[in-house]
């Protein structure tokens, strides 16, 4: 294929892209309320996730998810904001207006960091859960909202509920006019394969043996 067939192609894909993501946004936009999507993106902004995860600090069994989380949301930061330097594409024209740039490389809209980031958080808990056993006869606060006393696991209906917070957050982004679909679906796919990474090459407990 050569270098023209080969933007032409590309061209055509990032059109229909455009065009679908467009009907989608113009389609959702007079029943969801600007209001929510904001808190969607609010609950999913860096600033947000990285102190809450220090929250984890409260739960001992919880504390060897602690580093591989916080190096993935870096991780997921930087990779992100390299990306989008890279193909620097232009966000939807009809993006909503209340959006502020944290820094240039967020002017750009391939991949939606918010998107990578929340099935991130979301990989993260799933596979931490049935691959960490966390028995322990002490529960703290918020052992209570999330573990199960009986095998000391996360409990089911909050990874349940935070894979839901993930998809439709990820999907406001493009109710909300901040991305198109392909955006949403590869910052999608680099968040689980960031959640692999973290959890399989930044596990520091296991090699060194903290906390």
């Amino acid at each position: 294929m050569s270098p023209s067939t080969a933007a032409n192609f590309v061209g055509s894909i990032l059109a229909v892209d455009a065009a679908v993501s467009s009907a989608i946004h113009t389609a959702a936009k007079p029943f969801l309320p600007p209001f929510i999507l904001l808190l969607l993106e609010i609950s999913a902004d860096f600033r947000f996730s990285f102190p809450v995860s220090l929250s984890l600090l409260l739960s001992p069994p919880l504390r060897p998810f602690l580093i591989p989380f916080l190096l993935g949301l870096l991780l997921d930061l930087i990779f992100v904001g390299i990306v989008k330097m890279i193909f620097r594409r232009a966000r939807p024209a009809y993006n909503h207006p209340s959006m502020s740039a944290a820094v240039s490389a967020d002017h750009y809209s391939f991949p939606s960091g918010h998107a990578s980031r929340v099935f991130f958080v979301a990989a993260s808990v799933h596979f931490f859960t049935y691959s960490s056993p966390m028995v322990s006869p002490s529960y703290s606060f918020l052992d209570g909202w999330v573990r199960d006393r009986g095998d000391g696991a996360v409990k089911g209906e909050v990874v349940v509920g935070v894979w839901i917070w993930a998809t439709v957050t990820a999907v406001s982004r493009i109710l909300l006019g901040r991305h198109y679909v392909l955006d949403v679906a590869a910052g999608a796919c680099l968040g689980v394969l960031e959640a692999l990474f973290a959890l399989r090459f930044l596990r520091f407990d296991q090699i060194f043996g903290w906390w």
